[in-house]
């Protein structure tokens, strides 16, 4: 499954009924509510990654993509606007690109 398939999940998703979706029913609470839900999945991630449990770690990872997307689609912003971000900063190391970013 690819990021982009993930976000037509999300979007077919956020467009059901609150009764019927989770990510409806999150959404409906506000992109808010949809950011601090990706907090909590982050911080679950964190702490498989410091015990060194794969197995949990990739599905936690798993939740915090799914949340990452969710939290995007509540305030307008597609994987493809991240993609090209992500591919204007391939020109130049992190290091750099780090350094050049607005104080």
């Amino acid at each position: 499954m690819t990021l982009e398939e993930l976000e037509k999940i999300v979007q077919t998703r956020a467009a059901a009924s609150p009764d019927e979706s989770w990510t409806a029913k999150l959404l409906a609470k506000g992109p808010e509510k949809a950011a601090e839900k990706f907090g909590e999945e982050a911080i679950e991630a964190i702490i498989e990654a410091v015990k060194n449990d794969p197995d949990k770690l990739a599905s936690e990872a798993a939740d915090v993509l799914f949340h990452l997307l969710v939290m995007l689609h509540a305030r307008g912003v597609t994987v493809a606007q991240v993609m090209d971000v992500l591919a204007s900063r391939q020109s130049q190391s992190g290091i750099a690109e780090k350094a050049a970013r607005p104080k």
